[in-house]
Order: C-alpha cells, then structure tokens, then sequence
C-alpha cells in the first residue's frame, strides 16, 4: 500500500510539473510576458508623425531625424562619468539627476537620457557607445517646421509625463506626443503606432539576436497626413498686421465652419520649441506674465464684446416681435433709466431705426431694444432666461464643441446667474449693460466670430474647426451638419443691412475697400485692470466683425485689439484689410496697412507698469514704432507679396 500510494504520489507531482510546464510554455509565452521578461530586451522603432498642410496644400510640418541616448538603470555598468558627460555635453550634477530619474522611473526599463542629439553629437557618440554599458541611441523623428507662423494653430510636441503614461499604455518615459495646438488635438491620428524588436540577451546580458527568429516584432505605422482649413498666407498677413499689438483674430468661411485663419498676439516662431533648447525656449515663454505667448487669446481670451452685441438685440428684438425695423427711438445723446445715464455719440434730437441704429451704434435705441425684449410679458425674470435662450443658440455662452485644443465657455446670464444679486425683485434696468455688450456678457474671439457666420448664413453655422482632411477618413457629422438659431430667416436681413450701412455711411465708412461689399460693426469696450490694488480704467478694447461679400459670403472675422482706443482704429483695418485679402488676393487700400506698420500698442500696454499718471483714450496719441522696426515688418511684407525675396 504504502509503494503504491508512493507510486501514485510520484506520478502526482509529476503531473503538477508537467502542467505547469504547459502553462509556462503555451498560456504565458503572450507578449505581455515579454515585456516583463528581463532576458529580452526591447527595441522601439518610432513611426514618422503625419504631415500638416494647410488648406492650399502647402506642406507646414514636416519630420526630421532626432537621436536620444537612453539608459536601462540596472545594466549600466561603470564608466567614465566625465567623460561621457562630456560626450553628451552636460555636467555631472545632470547626470547623476537624470539617472536618478530614470531609476525611479524604472530600473529594468528604458528612459531617455539626453534627448534630441544633433547630427553633429550622434556621429561623435556613436563610434564610442560601446564603452557605456546600459546605454543606447534611439532613433526618432523631430518635428520640422516649414514655417514661422501659426505658433498658436500648429502647436509642438514634447516629452510624456508621469499622468501621461498612466491614462494611456501606448506611451512610455521618453515618448513624444503634441502638446497644444493641432499636434495635441490630433495626436492619436500624427502620431502612427510604433514598432518593437525584441532582442534575446544571453546569461552575461549581451544580445544574441531576435527572439525566436523575429516571430514577435512589429512595424510601425507612419502616422496620417492631415490638412487643416487654415489658408496659410492669410494667417501669416493677419500676423504681420497684429505685430506690435495684442489680441486676437479669427477668420471663419460661413459655408463650412472651417477656420481660415486663427491668430493670437504676442506669438512666436514654432522652430524655438524644436531640439534641445526647447525646455529653456518654453520656459521663457511661460514666465513672460505680461504678454503672454503661450496664451491663445483668440480662444481663451474672454472680453466683453461691446457693440457688437448690439447686432444679437436687434435680432432677438425682431424675433420677439417686440420692435419692428422701421420703428424709430430719439437719441438724447444716451439713454437714462432711473438716476443713471448711459452715454451715447448720436447727437441731440438724432431719430433712428434699426437699420441706423446699428450703423451710428445708437445706445439708446439698443437699451431701449433690451427693455422691451425683457419686458415683452410684464415679467422680466422670463424675459431674461427667453433672451438668453436666443443668445446661446448663436453658440455664445457654451463651448462649440470643435477641434481645437483649449477655449473657454464666456458668459451668457440668465435669471439663475442674477439670483445672488438679485434673490427676490429682478427689472430690465438692473441689466441694462447687456443692451450694448458690456455689463456681465462675455465671448471669446471664436464665439464672436461664429456669430457673425450665422449672421451671414441668415441663421445658421457650422461648427467652426481646424481640420479639413484626414488621410483615408471622412470628416465627423459634428461638423458637417448645420446648426439653426432661434432667429427667424427674415428677420435678419434688416440688421445686414443696417451692417452693411456701418461701412457705406456709418462707423466704418472710412474702411471701404472698392468692389467688395462688407458689412461690419464696430465696437469700442470699456478696460479695466486692478493696480495698486485699485480699479483703474485703461484705453478701451478696440473691437470690429464683420463679413464679406453682402451676399454669397466667404469670409466673417471677429478682431479683438486690447488697448486699441476704439473700434475702427486697429480692429476695423486689420478686419478690411484681411478681407480684401482673402477675396482679391492682393491690397488696394496700402493706406490702412501701412498706418497698422507703423503704429503699435507696446508703449500702452507699459503704461500700468510705469508707475506714472496716464491719460486714457486720448485720440490725439499714436505710438509709432522705431524706425528700425517699421522697415523690418515693411520687409516682411515684401516677402509676403514675393516669396523667395
């Protein structure tokens, strides 16, 4: 008994190791045992990013070669410090700190070491890697940037962080993946898949060949070619005009949503964030509070639109049935309410409709507009959630749901917003401000800008985006399908008109560009900063919208100019002026575009920091540039005009 219960015992643990044998060999030989496995070593091989053009086909990133040296923690073995530090021209100190990272990172896997090694250091470094145990070279591509502009539109990539890895397996210590602009929001298309070899090691940790004769190695996967709506020579005059100034510009074809160009000032050359200056490039960049680079005012800027604003009342009002286009309001240079008054230009006695109510931004008639639509049911509580409801239905208030990176929801208040203001009475006049665009609404540049498409449409918009075309893809139905307002369609052609009247006699009539029919709005926004600790006022916001031609229309732009005086000064030439562009090809009106040269805002925007007494909206101030300056951007614009000069 006791042989045979040996017996049975013997063939038992048999069994046992058998199984486990099996399971060893055929249930764990997955690839996710091979990365855990320390006998094998593994070996990326990056795909290329896609290519970005723009919407003419002219090709804006592009790839070149980039070398990382990178350090398994566990094999390095040692070696001369000093001189490999001086191989890969860094000190000691960095060094040891980077290894120190790369071990808490992980001891077994790879990180990188030094990135993005010229073609000079790599030849250099290659010939004597093999004296560095634990170290290798990688092979990666670099973003190659075939342009100087659009900094804002394109973006950069750089290396994953701790949050990244963990959200997405995909990326490993030492990975690249975009971190603003188009590169960030289409980075699972640009970014391929990457390829892996996996390198079987012997006992003395040196490399014998491929496992198992390659069976388990991929290819990587170029990433896709994409083409954005930005119309590249567009957005780089747009830039040239918005130099020396701050604010930001977007351009939007009303027929598709598509964005034609998105500019945001102070900007900056995409090349600095390329190689191994870019950690000191984006450093500089972050650290300037004062203009602000890196921040995209033509998304995230959030400004109170002015009287633009007027052109949302004036349609409301008409969908309401609360004013009709030929009822008329007497401007007694403003418009009082209670004990206060509101201002307006219009001269004593002026009588106007809504037609020349828009085109002299009369605002007394837009306050007296804002009463009624609240008013309308004797209930100013509905009247204020009913006006709001039309507002955001133009996408003002919310966040458009587009492609692009970063943006912000603005403000649209309704009741719900006032009732910690206002808890128990609520009347049209505590909100009067909204009337003319100031008070508590706010927009982004885009969100103006989209506006003014549906206003060109009669009442519809396409999701404004970036993108035009993926390689192999079709565009999501978020942007081909149109969106309807509130407004009726016949209601709006009185405010085109009144629109177009703002050019042909009104506050823009300096601004005619010949045999273009532009209709336009000005406005001119109240500025406030905190210094000292005190509210100051500074020079107004210098805002302009406006859409072209009339009929048929190609273009609508919403201009934001920070400290721009008022609405036809900055704001209203940058918008004519890219308008003929966009249309004519060429400029006719060299006037405007040399006055917008010469003249900028930085000596302005220094006034807060001064410490000294300033005046504000003086129209007698112009801030011409240097001189050495001036004929810089009038070489630039020469080249504009005549690649290759």
């Amino acid at each position: 008994m006791r042989k045979f219960l040996l017996f049975l015992s013997v063939i038992f643990i048999g069994f046992i190791f058998i199984g486990r044998l099996f399971y060893l060999q055929v249930y764990t030989s997955t690839e996710h045992n091979l990365f855990e496995d320390n006998a094998i070593r593994k070996v990326y091989d990056y795909p290329k990013r896609g290519f970005v053009y723009d919407r003419n086909g002219q090709l804006l990133v592009a790839n070149q070669p980039s070398y990382d040296v990178m350090v398994i923690p566990r094999e390095v073995k040692p070696l001369d410090t000093l001189e490999f530090c001086s191989l890969l021209k860094i000190d000691k100190a960095t060094f040891i700190k980077t290894f120190e990272k790369a071990y808490h990172y992980s001891p077994r896997l790879p990180s990188v070491f030094v990135a993005q090694l010229s073609k000079e250091d790599y030849a250099v470094l290659q010939e004597k890697m093999r004296k560095y145990q634990g170290f290798y070279i990688q092979k990666r591509s670099l973003r190659h940037y075939q342009t100087t502009i659009g900094a804002n539109v394109l973006g950069d990539i750089g290396e994953v962080g701790y949050r990244d890895i963990k959200d997405d397996p995909y990326y490993i210590m030492g990975d690249l993946k975009g971190k603003q602009g188009v590169e960030a929001s289409y980075e699972n298309t640009l970014r391929g898949v990457k390829g892996i070899k996996f390198i079987q090691k012997d006992r003395f940790n040196r490399d014998i060949g491929p496992y198992k004769e390659g069976k388990f190695d991929t290819v990587p996967q170029q990433g896709k070619d994409i083409t954005i709506t930005i119309d590249a020579k567009l957005q780089a005059y747009g830039e040239l005009l918005m130099e020396n100034k701050r604010g930001g510009v977007i351009a939007i074809e009303p027929s598709s949503g598509e964005i034609l160009a998105m500019i945001a000032a102070p900007s900056y050359n995409p090349n600095i964030l390329v190689g191994r200056n870019r950690s000191a490039n984006f450093t500089k960049l972050f650290r300037d509070t004062i203009g602000k680079p890196l921040f995209n005012r033509s998304l995230q800027g959030v400004y109170e639109p002015g009287s633009p604003f007027k052109l949302m009342n004036a349609l409301i009002a008409l969908q309401e049935g609360v004013l009709t286009p030929k009822e008329t309001v007497t401007c007694y240079r403003g418009y009082r309410y209670g004990n206060r008054f509101m201002k307006c230009h219009c001269n004593v006695g002026t009588v106007n409709n809504m037609i020349t109510g828009i085109q002299r931004s009369c605002n007394a008639y837009f306050a007296t507009a804002y009463r009624k639509i609240l008013d309308k049911n004797g209930n100013a509580s509905d009247g204020i959630n009913n006006w709001s409801a039309h507002a955001k239905s133009f996408g003002l208030g919310e966040f458009l749901n587009n492609d692009l990176f970063v943006g912000q929801k603005g403000r649209i208040p309704d009741r719900d917003y006032y009732k910690h203001v206002y808890p128990k009475t609520f009347y049209s006049t505590y909100t009067i401000s909204n009337a003319i665009g100031q008070g508590e609404v706010a927009t982004t540049p885009i969100q103006l800008a989209n506006m003014i498409a549906a206003i060109a449409n009669r009442g519809f918009y396409y999701t404004p985006h970036i993108i035009k075309n993926i390689e192999g893809e079709t565009l999501p139905e978020q942007f081909t399908a149109p969106k309807y307002t509130t407004i009726d369609r016949e209601n709006f052609e009185p405010v085109i008109e009144g629109m177009f009247q703002v050019y042909k006699k009104g506050t823009a009539s300096m601004l005619q560009v010949k045999d273009i029919d532009i209709c336009g709005k000005t406005g001119t926004v109240e500025n406030f900063s905190i210094i000292d600790g005190k509210k100051t006022q500074l020079t107004d916001h210098s805002i302009f919208v406006a859409f072209a031609p009339k009929d048929n229309p190609k273009i609508a732009l919403a201009v934001f100019v920070e400290n721009g005086y008022w609405g036809s000064r900055f704001a209203g030439k940058i918008a004519s002026l890219m308008i003929e562009k966009h249309i004519k090809g060429f400029i006719t009106r060299t006037d405007l575009e040399d006055w917008l040269l010469r003249y900028g805002l930085e000596e302005e925007y220094a006034k807060p920091y001064s410490g000294k007494p300033f005046n504000i909206n003086d129209k007698t101030i112009v801030h011409p540039v240097d001189e050495l300056e001036y004929q810089h951007l009038k070489q630039r614009l020469k080249e504009l005009e005549n690649p290759g000069v």
